[in-house]
């Protein structure tokens, strides 16, 4: 099979890789689309995530992505053929966290497109059954496979806690960031401002709900009266994005960060988060959201299709990569349609 693979920092090319043998309680899934997602970035600009997910070896990224599987999945409502939402992970089912139902904590969980196991930048993967959620009739691939970036903002929502009639200031508009604005306003957050550096995607942000966006997190202040945020949510890739949040918020308000910084290293000052007393989460991927997600696309109540800035084929992956990392062309959502159409 025909396949994008990440060699290493800014190495991106096409390959081959064997098809899958099913292993015991797997399927084969014949992809349909994959998302390219801020993570694959980091990849494609650190040559890793963190020390413990290092490309030691070229491996296959892709774990935003639809498919249909080649056989029925009896107690899920699956049948041969159906088009199927995917949650890429793996989580072992057995240890503490898994036992205590916080699956996306679990230590030794494997995930489709983190080193080192294969994504869905190919034509077909194996996946447990446990993995596979029916998508609605009414549902394209795009919109199937848009259900994991949105299962890690309900996830990041569902820790922040939107109030109504909070102010919220949300920093970083790419996909999840966008998709953190929507929930938050569906939340009933009264006011919400988005910080990012890209004057496409405030304008985006403008589009999708947003009261007030700006290029520079200091124009919080203002924005407050001096006062700062009740809640800011963070979703960037900057090393200063957790410094940028605490001096965003109010004294004793709440700060979540889903952003993974670029060299996997925050820059923050202490006195900042200390002295307001701010409480501060970190987000970590999804829980058990899949089922909401679906529903939230299919009621259209979140907009997914309006991130969606380029339908590309595998053979552009590399320069697809490329323009996302650089913030050209109006990059926001990049799909791959790995099957020939959207």
């Amino acid at each position: 099979m025909r396949a994008a693979f990440i060699h290493a920092a800014y190495d991106v090319r096409l390959g081959e890789l064997p098809e899958p043998v099913p292993g015991d309680g797997e399927v084969l899934v014949d992809i349909e689309c994959v998302g390219i997602c801020g993570s694959d970035l980091h990849y494609y600009k650190d040559g890793a995530i963190g020390a413990a997910q290092v490309i030691a070896e070229p491996f296959v990224p892709g774990h935003e992505f639809a498919g249909r599987v080649r056989e029925s999945v009896p107690g899920r409502g699956i049948e041969a053929g159906d088009l199927v939402v995917i949650d890429p992970c793996q989580p072992c089912g057995r240890c503490e966290w898994c036992l205590r139902g916080e699956h996306n904590l679990c230590p030794k969980v494997v995930m489709h497109g983190a080193p080192p196991k294969a994504g869905a930048m190919t034509r077909t993967i194996a996946a447990r059954r446990d993995q596979l959620f029916a998508a609605p009739r009414n549902f394209n691939a795009t919109a199937a496979a848009m259900a994991e970036p949105l299962g890690v903002g309900i996830h990041a929502t569902d820790l922040a806690r939107p109030q109504w009639f909070e102010s919220v200031v949300i920093l970083g508009a790419g996909p999840i960031g966008l998709i953190i604005l929507q929930l938050v306003r569906l939340a009933g957050a009264d006011r919400v401002m988005v910080v990012d550096p890209v004057d496409y995607r405030r304008r985006k942000a403008l589009e999708l709900g947003a009261q007030e966006v700006s290029a520079h997190h200091e124009d919080t202040a203002s924005w407050t009266g001096g006062r700062g945020a009740d809640l800011v949510i963070e979703a960037t890739n900057s090393p200063e994005g957790l410094q940028h949040a605490a001096d965003a918020a109010r004294i004793g308000g709440r700060c979540v960060i889903v952003g993974i910084p670029d060299g996997n290293t925050y820059r923050i000052e202490a006195s900042a988060p200390r002295r307001k007393q701010l409480t501060m989460m970190f987000s970590r991927r999804m829980g058990d959201v899949i089922p909401r997600a679906i529903r939230l696309i299919a009621d259209g109540r979140v907009d997914m299709k309006a991130l969606v800035s380029h339908h590309i084929d595998l053979d552009n992956v590399p320069e697809a990569f490329r323009k996302l990392a650089a913030c050209e062309d109006g990059a926001i959502k990049i799909i791959v349609d790995i099957a020939g159409h959207p």
